[in-house]
C-alpha cells in the first residue's frame, strides 16, 4: 500500500516538473515600410495595350523585442535596438507593463494591404481596379499585374504614375488586466512614384477610306489615306491591311511598301480584299499597321489602327420586260430584259435560261455585257412549245454569270422568267392563199387535160 502512495507521489512530482515554461515574446518599436518598383520592362510605345507589373515589398524591421520568462511574476528580458540584453533583476522592461498575454500580430506586418495605380499627368489609362494582397510581413512582397493602355497621342518621354498603398498595422498594445490585451491598430497608405518611358513610334492615322465595288461574296478594292503622327521617322516601311477577328472582310494583297514613312508624311495604299458570302450590308472593322527600321535599325511594329469599311449588298438582277408569248407546238425568239439591281457593276454578264417541259430551247445563253447598276440588258432565247402545251403562264429559271472588280467569276441567285403559252390562231383568207392558188391550178391543169383529150377524139 505504502509503495503505491510511494508511487503516486512520485509521479505528480514528475508531472510538475515536466510542464513547460509559460513565455511571452513581444515586439516594439517597428512598423511597416512599403516599397515598389516596376518589374520587367517599363518601356511602352504608344496605342500600347500595356501590363506593368510591379513588386510590393514590405521592408520594415523590429527596433525592440521583450522575451517574457515564466508565469505572471517572471522578470522580463528585454532586447535593446543595440542588440544588447538587460539581466533578469533589472527594472528596464517595466515600463512596457507586465504583459503576459500573447500578441496576434507584429507591428511591422501590414495587414489587408490594397494596391492601386492612377495615372497622373501621363498619357496611361488604367484598366485595373484597387487590388487587395492580403497581408506582408516583413521582407515580405507580393507581385501585382495592372493592365493599363497607352494613348495614342502620348509623347516620348519618362512619366511618373502615383501607386497608392494602403495598409492597417499594429501600432501598440497594452495589457491593461491580466487577462485583458487592448490592441491599437492603425490604417494608413503611402504613394509611390513609378517611373515608366514612352518609347517613340510610327503612329498610323487614317485619314480616308475609299471603298471600291465591294458587295456581299465579291472582291474590290480599299485605298487608304495615311498619315505618321508619331515621333519617329519609319524606314524600309511597309502598310499592312489585316483581317480584323472574324470580320467577313478579307484581305487578299495586304502589303504595301512604301519606303520612308517621316514624321508627319502621308501615303496612299490600295488593297485587293474578298467578302465573305456571310456579310451583309454594313460596315466591317479591318486592321491597319506599318512594319518600318527604327531609329536602332530594328525592325518594329506599330501598334493597331482599326478601320470600318462598308460593304454593299450582294448583287442582284430583276426581269423588268414583259412576260413573251409562245403558240403551242411552235417556237420563237423570245425576248428578256434584265437590269442589275445591285450597287456595284458587274462585268462580261451572260444570261442563261433553263428550258423545262413543255419547253425546249437550242439556244438558252445571252451575252449582256459590262452593267453599271440600274442599266439594263436584252437577252433573246430560241424556244419551242410543245404541242400539247397548256395555255397559260409558266415560270422558267435564269441566272447570270459575271465577273466582279478583280477578275473572279460569280453566279446571281435564280430568278423567274414568266413565258405564256397561248393558242395557236385560226387560218385567216391570207393564210389560205397558197391553198386557194394550188388548187386552182390543179383544177386548170385537169381541165386543160380533158379539152386537149376531147379535140383528139
Amino acid at each position: 500500500m505504502n509503495y503505491r502512495r510511494i508511487s503516486l507521489v512520485f509521479l505528480v512530482c514528475l508531472l510538475v516538473c515536466t510542464l513547460p515554461v509559460m513565455g511571452v515574446t513581444t515586439y516594439f518599436g517597428g512598423s511597416p515600410q512599403m516599397t515598389a518598383s516596376v518589374s520587367g520592362t517599363n518601356e511602352f510605345t504608344p496605342g500600347e495595350d500595356a501590363v506593368i507589373t510591379v513588386v510590393v515589398q514590405n521592408r520594415g524591421v523590429n527596433s525592440m523585442k521583450t522575451d517574457w520568462i515564466g508565469g505572471n511574476t517572471a522578470t522580463p528580458v528585454t532586447t535593446r535596438p543595440d542588440l544588447s540584453r538587460d539581466n533578469y533583476d533589472n527594472n528596464y522592461g517595466v515600463w512596457q507593463g507586465s504583459g503576459t498575454i500573447p500578441r496576434d500580430d507584429v507591428p511591422t506586418t501590414a495587414k489587408m494591404v490594397t494596391v492601386s495605380l492612377a495615372s497622373g499627368n501621363a498619357p496611361v489609362i488604367v484598366k485595373s481596379d484597387p487590388q487587395n494582397i492580403g497581408d506582408l510581413a516583413s521582407a515580405g512582397s507580393q507581385t501585382v499585374t495592372i493592365l493599363t493602355k497607352i494613348t495614342n497621342q502620348a509623347r516620348e518621354g519618362e512619366y511618373q504614375l502615383p501607386l497608392t498603398i494602403e495598409y492597417t498595422y499594429l501600432k501598440n498594445a497594452d495589457q491593461v488586466a491580466a487577462d485583458v490585451l487592448q490592441n491599437n491598430y492603425v490604417t494608413t497608405s503611402e504613394t509611390i512614384p513609378l517611373t515608366i518611358r514612352i518609347k517613340p513610334e510610327v503612329q498610323i492615322e487614317v485619314i480616308d477610306v475609299v471603298a471600291e465595288n465591294l458587295s456581299v461574296g465579291t472582291g474590290g478594292f480599299v485605298t487608304l489615306t495615311i498619315k505618321n503622327p508619331g515621333f519617329e521617322d519609319g524606314k524600309k516601311a511597309t502598310v499592312r491591311l489585316l483581317r480584323n477577328g472574324n470580320s467577313p472582310i478579307i484581305p487578299t494583297d495586304s502589303s504595301v511598301f512604301i519606303g520612308d514613312f517621316p514624321r508627319d508624311g502621308v501615303v496612299t495604299c490600295r488593297y485587293k480584299v474578298g467578302i465573305s458570302t456571310e456579310a451583309g450590308k454594313q460596315t466591317y472593322p479591318v486592321d491597319v499597321a506599318v512594319t518600318y527600321e527604327n531609329r536602332l535599325g530594328e525592325v518594329v511594329t506599330s501598334g493597331l489602327e482599326t478601320i470600318g469599311i462598308p460593304v454593299g449588298g450582294k448583287v442582284t438582277f430583276a426581269v423588268v420586260s414583259a412576260p413573251p408569248e409562245i403558240s403551242a407546238g411552235s417556237d420563237a425568239t423570245i425576248t428578256v430584259q434584265y437590269q442589275n439591281t445591285g450597287e456595284i457593276p458587274v462585268y462580261a454578264a451572260q444570261s442563261r435560261i433553263s428550258a423545262v417541259s413543255p419547253f425546249s430551247s437550242t439556244d438558252n445563253t445571252a451575252y449582256l455585257g459590262d452593267l453599271k447598276p440600274g442599266e439594263t440588258a436584252t437577252a433573246r432565247y430560241l424556244m419551242a412549245a410543245a404541242g400539247d402545251a397548256a395555255v397559260k403562264e409558266y415560270f422558267l429559271d435564269t441566272e447570270i454569270r459575271y465577273r466582279d472588280a478583280l477578275d473572279n467569276s460569280q453566279v446571281s441567285d435564280s430568278s423567274k422568267v414568266p413565258v405564256r403559252v397561248v393558242e395557236k390562231p385560226m387560218a385567216g383568207i391570207f393564210d389560205l392563199l397558197p391553198a386557194l392558188g394550188v388548187i386552182v391550178l390543179v383544177a386548170f391543169v385537169a381541165g386543160y387535160y380533158l379539152l386537149v383529150m376531147r379535140k383528139k377524139k
